[in-house]
């Protein structure tokens, strides 16, 4: 919901697109109303934009950058740095590495991974969080989650692993509707051919071992095949370059996944909790 109080803390990029869709669409002679209409919004959208009352979402800065862009990107850039300011502070560190990896290694502990959700868990997730959030930040968040997704289908194909915690898949965030639609999504990420999806069953410590009691973890290799982990405690982050530590992680992620089920059995497990019959 777009509100005054709102124009204050716009940013710096949320400003820019403001001013510059403003002007573009008065050369063009165009009214708000009108804009709205070629691109999907409606004129009270095109105001809150304007007026920095509500930020542009990802897809309206597809329709100004296709009516007003002229060419030069200017709009399709503004996507970035708007998803780039919707981070929360501890991930916009990371936010790039992860774009950029050719291979991402992942374990997670509590919840689904961020990059593994729907949309409804995430706006479940996040609006259910401490401390609480304004609806528009909850918006703001849950959008930039889910457009992280563009990762698995980037040209060329990173390869990513997760392995997840059977807690997780029956920890119930929303309701048991948002719980099933999550588990067929994770079963359809499994089918990619650049995922790995394992579990790690809850029985894995029954005979003394459990390599996972130390926390979810990120592996990144980046472009230039740098190994990196990403660490993300209460709110915090820690990035961790350093080969000897990074070889002491990767280490115990090798000995977390030997605990892991397998890919098919994995997979088998969340159809089940996704009530998916084959």
């Amino acid at each position: 919901m777009a509100r005054a109080e709102n124009k204050e803390m716009a940013s710096p990029t949320a400003k820019l697109v403001a001013d510059v869709a403003k002007k573009a669409r008065i050369r063009r002679k165009l009214t708000q109303e009108q804009l709205g209409k070629e691109i999907g919004f409606s004129a009270a959208a095109i105001s809150a934009m304007e007026t920095c009352a509500q930020p542009a979402s990802d897809d309206m800065l597809v329709g100004l950058e296709r009516m007003l862009g002229d060419g030069m990107g200017i709009f399709e850039q503004a996507r970035v740095y708007m998803r780039m300011e919707a981070y929360p502070p501890q991930f916009k560190p990371h936010a790039p590495l992860e774009q950029a990896a050719i291979s991402l290694h992942l374990y997670a502990t509590h919840v689904v991974h961020g990059l593994f959700q729907t949309e409804d868990y995430a706006r479940a997730l996040i609006g259910g969080g401490y401390p609480p959030l304004s609806e528009q930040r909850v918006d703001q968040l849950v959008e930039a989650r889910v457009l992280r997704k563009a990762l698995f289908d980037r040209d060329p194909l990173p390869m990513i692993e997760l392995i997840i915690e059977e807690s997780v898949l029956t920890r119930v965030i929303g309701d048991a509707s948002i719980m099933r639609e999550q588990m067929q999504h994770l079963a359809d990420c499994a089918r990619r051919r650049n995922v790995t999806l394992l579990v790690l069953p809850l029985d894995c410590g029954k005979f003394g071992e459990y390599a996972g009691d130390r926390g979810g973890m990120t592996l990144v290799e980046t472009p230039e095949h740098d190994r990196l982990i990403y660490l993300e405690p209460q709110d915090e982050s820690l990035l961790i370059s350093d080969p000897g530590k990074v070889s002491t992680y990767a280490q115990r992620y090798a000995k977390i996944r030997s605990q892991a089920m397998g890919p098919r059995e994995s997979l088998d497990l969340i159809k089940r909790l996704a009530g998916v019959k084959e």
